[in-house]
């Protein structure tokens, strides 16, 4: 289901109301309320969120990160991006040195993290098996990545991983701006300046590649640090 920049895009606080209802998918919905429903041992003490997540963070930042899709037993469960696994110990513990957030951990959503300066979401918002979407899956979300890049105009915009990438060219593409040709590839570090944001390319904070060193703290902090740098030259 191709989407467009809408002339009157929702408030966030109207979105991340909005997006928890989404029934795009229905076999994403399934997904998600099997897993809340089955659980893993660790958690069986946890209400699944099993729904789809919405955007969380400052709502009047200038960098936007976006990643691929909630994890199944992290932000299927919290509720809240990168909220919960061990993907999000590795960003929020970034985020926090380099002065984004007040605190190195997301446990869950009342845990009195704030975030400044930054707002966090996905390509996909509901957690996909094997944690692989479709394209159409992509494609049936890419209307709520339109309506965030267009509320929060972010200067910066850092994709974690090249699936998020491409969704935000994709984004970028159906609101109208003029994309480079060839098109952009995706690379850790690369900078893409474009009309209306910079992107910036960052190895995904996935376990596959923070335990093996693909992407190490040093990696992540010196993205997030030319991310605020990029930013405050551009207000």
């Amino acid at each position: 289901m191709a989407s467009r920049s809408p002339k009157h895009p929702r408030p966030l606080s109207v979105l991340e109301q909005f997006i928890p209802r989404c029934r795009r998918c229905p076999e994403l919905r399934r997904y998600c309320g099997q897993v809340a429903a089955e659980k893993r041992r660790a958690f069986q003490d946890w209400t699944y969120w099993g729904k789809p997540v919405p955007g969380f963070g400052d709502r009047r930042a200038r960098i936007l990160i976006v990643g691929l899709a909630p994890a199944a037993h992290g932000a299927n469960r919290t509720g809240r991006m990168f909220t919960g696994d061990r993907s999000g110990d590795f960003l929020y513990a970034g985020l926090h040195r380099a002065g984004l957030a007040n605190q190195p951990r997301a446990t869950h959503r009342g845990d009195g993290l704030r975030l400044s300066g930054v707002y966090i979401t996905a390509a996909l918002r509901c957690a996909p098996p094997g944690n692989k979407p479709t394209a159409r899956q992509l494609a049936n979300c890419r209307s709520y990545l339109i309506e965030e890049l267009a509320v929060l105009r972010p200067a910066v915009t850092v994709c974690l991983g090249a699936v998020a990438w491409t969704a935000v060219l994709a984004v970028l593409r159906d609101a109208g701006c003029e994309l480079p040709r060839p098109k952009p590839k995706f690379a850790h570090g690369a900078v893409c300046p474009l009309q209306t944001t910079t992107l910036v390319g960052c190895y995904h904070v996935s376990q596959q590649n923070t335990f093996t060193g693909r992407l190490t703290e040093r990696m992540l902090d010196d993205v997030l640090r030319r991310a605020k740098v990029l930013s405050t030259r551009a207000s």
